[in-house]
């Protein structure tokens, strides 16, 4: 019997050498608010160990707005909490106008479990040509517990 193995669902290109963006040099952070010990440079530069974390409970958005427009084609967040179960919503979405107008990347929810699921890492493979503008808002806690929103790491491609 002649017979392959396949796999039903196709696996994503992940590639752990993507030439990163130096967001550094091509943009200008607004955030709603940071920790003084967990700034937002925590989760936008290499070689950091810490984790931005906002300075007050409830919806925080960070925003990087380009010096000029950047095609985006690979965006990775990574979240951890190990101390609080909760459940967060993020939004990500973007502008090609200078923020006149956005459109949605992706919606989540993810549920933290300090004794199991405590992080979270998305990759999303994405074809955006001319971006000024890419904004993330994040909801800590859906149930409205007065958490801290926080961000381990935000990288671009």
């Amino acid at each position: 019997m002649r017979k392959r193995i396949i796999n039903p669902v196709p696996q994503k290109n992940v590639n752990p050498d993507h030439q990163w963006l130096d967001i550094e040099m091509i943009v200008v952070v607004e955030v709603t608010s940071e920790a003084d010990e967990f700034p937002i440079e925590s989760a936008l530069l290499p070689g950091k160990v810490s984790q931005w974390r906002a300075s007050g409970p409830g919806e925080q958005i960070i925003r990087l707005v380009f010096d000029t427009p950047q095609k985006l084609q690979w965006i990775r967040l990574s979240f951890e909490e190990l101390v609080l179960e909760r459940t967060q919503e993020y939004v990500l979405r973007w502008s090609a106008d200078g923020g006149q107008s956005y459109q949605e990347i992706v919606r989540q929810q993810w549920n933290f479990s300090p004794e199991g699921a405590s992080s979270e890492v998305e990759d999303y493979q994405v074809e955006l040509p001319a971006v000024t503008i890419l904004e993330l808002s994040i909801n800590p806690d859906i149930g409205d517990r007065n958490a801290f929103a926080s961000l381990k790491e935000l990288r671009l491609a």
